[in-house]
């Protein structure tokens, strides 16, 4: 039978009341590790430079997109699609979202946690728009966009049912 890193002696006690994938969130950290140093090597070996600073309107951008697009994959109902091998249904959240918790045990429960959770999506999904827009930002920018332009309008539409609401 195998054993789970967390009942290594090491990993022992950490979470003796509730069942933790430490395995799998080792194997996630570990692959965001390898894949912000792959790119960062490549992008050294590429010639290129970091920019002294990102400018600020490009941080704003990104940040309202990462927001967004990291709620549009852990809590979108069209995007369950996407998380329901490694969730369960749990109910109808806000407008348009879903509440769904994390199944099943090792690695595919350490992904079902990234999954849906809005915050943890937010550090892959922010590597990956600075990253763009090191390399490619205009198609980054345009992207990113997109998003934040998604999110000004939820924010209309929950305004507008508010204001239903009070008439």
């Amino acid at each position: 039978m195998a054993t789970s890193l967390q009942d290594t002696k090491h990993m022992a006690g950490h979470s003796p009341e509730q069942e933790r994938p430490l395995g799998g969130y080792a194997a996630l950290a570990g692959l965001f590790a390898a894949l912000a140093g792959g790119f960062a090597a490549w992008f050294r070996a590429s010639g290129r430079e970091l920019p002294q600073r990102i400018d600020g309107r490009d941080l704003a951008l990104v940040t309202v997109a990462a927001h967004k697009s990291s709620r549009l994959i852990a809590k979108d109902r069209v995007t369950s699609t996407v998380r329901a091998p490694f969730t369960r249904f749990e109910g109808d959240a806000g407008p348009g979202e879903v509440s769904e918790a994390a199944r099943g045990q090792g690695l595919r429960r350490a992904i079902g946690e990234l999954v849906v959770c809005p915050f943890c999506m937010d550090v892959w999904l922010s590597a990956g728009m600075i990253a763009g827009l090191l390399v490619a930002p205009r198609a980054t920018r345009w992207v990113a966009s997109l998003f934040a332009v998604m999110f000004g309008a939820d924010l209309l539409h929950i305004a507008y049912k508010k204001a239903e609401e009070a008439l």
